[in-house]
């Protein structure tokens, strides 16, 4: 049933390690997931704290899930939104948006931790040059299902008989699973690419054991059951329909057009992306070379 298990790279992120999971040499994608990044679990001291700079995207949708600690997002559409846990943070990039994200100062008055997820969603190629939107949901506007020791708030999509409120703009499902010991959940069959990531505890799937920090993709077809083990799991489970072809990535630009990389490229180095209200005296310069 398992097709592959990922294990995430580390990396450097506004002064935060996170390990990444998508893309990797062996797959690109998980449906539309096209990235995909375990920040935390970490502290920081007392006036320390996350800052990612402004920087763009183009092409995708940008997916943050926390689960500990609080994020504040500014965009160049002049949204302003703490992002805290079991919340929501989509905000689509299409033909270019820019986006900060921060500690607020008041949470750098004393230690603060964070620990989530952020994830790119690649738009389809008709819509990649779709307007820039941003939009947020609480957590407690997501469906949350529980049965026999398993709790599942689906935070995206379509799944378990359930729809999130975001709209998405390609069939996908998006869920945070948590598993008492022995507790099982299936996963979606009718979305033909589907990936689980154990953040926390450790799981079975068909008598195999695996623990926190893989990402398991699953074949297609098959019917799956996710179990937990030991003190339990928590999980991310992602996948959608398969993508309408590969994607061309540099930085945190995606298309399906190598051009269209090129020209955005050049419209970040030359300041042609609009400013984030709030946040417009700094800004991450375009890397050298492919990161």
């Amino acid at each position: 049933m398992i097709e592959s298990v990922i294990l995430p790279r580390a990396h450097d992120v506004g002064g935060f390690e996170v390990r990444r999971a998508l893309p990797t040499r062996e797959r690109q994608m998980i449906g539309p997931f096209i990235f995909f990044d375990q920040m935390g679990p970490g502290e920081f001291l007392t006036g320390q704290g996350l800052d990612v700079r402004p920087h763009p995207h183009i092409g995708l949708s940008t997916v943050t899930y926390l689960f500990e600690g609080e994020i504040l997002h500014r965009d160049s559409l002049g949204s302003k939104q703490p992002i805290q846990p079991g919340a929501l943070n989509w905000m689509t990039a299409g033909q270019g948006i820019a986006h900060s994200e921060r500690t607020a100062p008041g949470l750098r008055a004393h230690r603060n931790r964070l620990f989530g997820i952020q994830s790119w969603a690649a738009l389809p190629a008709s819509l990649e040059e779709t307007a820039p939107a941003f939009a947020h949901h609480p957590a407690e506007a997501l469906p949350v299902i529980e049965d026999q020791g398993a709790r599942l708030r689906l935070v995206a999509g379509e799944g378990w008989g359930q729809r999130a409120p975001v709209e998405t703009h390609w069939p996908l499902f998006y869920a945070d699973l948590e598993l008492a010991p022995g507790a099982d959940c299936p996963l979606p069959d009718h979305h033909e690419e589907r990936g689980a990531y154990v953040v926390q505890g450790a799981v079975s799937v068909a008598g195999q054991v695996f623990d926190a920090g893989r990402m398991l993709v699953f074949r297609a077809g098959d019917r799956i059951s996710i179990r937990g083990e030991g003190q339990g799991a928590r999980l991310l489970l992602l996948g959608g329909a398969v993508m309408d072809g590969p994607r061309h990535i540099f930085w945190n630009f995606v298309s399906s057009r190598r051009e269209r990389i090129e020209q955005a490229k050049a419209d970040w180095a030359a300041g042609r992306f609009a400013k984030v209200p709030g946040d417009d005296k700094d800004f991450i310069p375009l890397p050298v070379k492919r990161g």
